[in-house]
């Protein structure tokens, strides 16, 4: 096992299991990263690990969304790990790339999990994105700047998101934690 399958297990073996939704659903991330030394690079054609950040304002009140343009869905900021282990840094520098915001601060400590299919395109075959999810908290400007990844870009109130069934479940269901732990990031 490489080092960056262990520190990667690691990481998943720290996820509160409290706060998951299913034990199942990281014995699931556990498998696929001990079953691939390859588990961050986006050439694994099966599937690969990916960053996003459940990017929410300064007071905690709204997450910031992402229209996505291929998915045609609204999203939260996340992408591909380029080979990094250090995923909660993949999730700040996506939040970074995809909003423009600048002030942003990252949680350490994983806030959800997600595996879901990524649909064929082009050349690339229909694969799995497992998707370690991060709090990263806005303390800046909320003056986001749209790129070429998303349709729009807008602040939601998260009370409104936990309930909004038009959204992906996975929204919701980030909505939902995010209520029901009531938390910020220390300052």
């Amino acid at each position: 096992m490489s080092i960056k399958q262990a520190k990667l297990l690691d990481l998943l073996r720290q996820y509160d299991v409290k706060r998951s939704e299913t034990t199942e659903v990281i014995a699931s991330f556990e498998r696929f990263v001990a079953d691939n030394a390859d588990c961050c690079e986006r050439s694994l054609s099966i599937g690969h690990l990916t960053g996003s950040a459940w990017l929410v304002s300064k007071d905690g009140e709204r997450a910031l969304l992402m229209h996505h343009r291929k998915l045609r869905r609204w999203l939260q900021p996340g992408g591909h790990a380029d080979g990094s282990p250090d995923l909660a840094q993949v999730a700040l520098r996506e939040a970074i790339e995809e909003t423009g915001l600048t002030d942003l601060q990252v949680q350490p400590d994983i806030f959800d999990l997600d595996c879901h299919i990524i649909p064929a395109r082009g050349n690339e075959p229909e694969h799995f994105h497992y998707d370690v999810r991060f709090v990263v908290q806005a303390y800046g400007s909320e003056e986001f700047v749209q790129n070429e990844e998303s349709l729009a870009l807008a602040w939601f109130d998260i009370k409104k998101l936990a309930i909004d069934s038009e959204l992906d479940e996975s929204i919701r269901r980030m909505a939902k934690k995010w209520l029901k732990l009531g938390r910020q990031i220390p300052q």
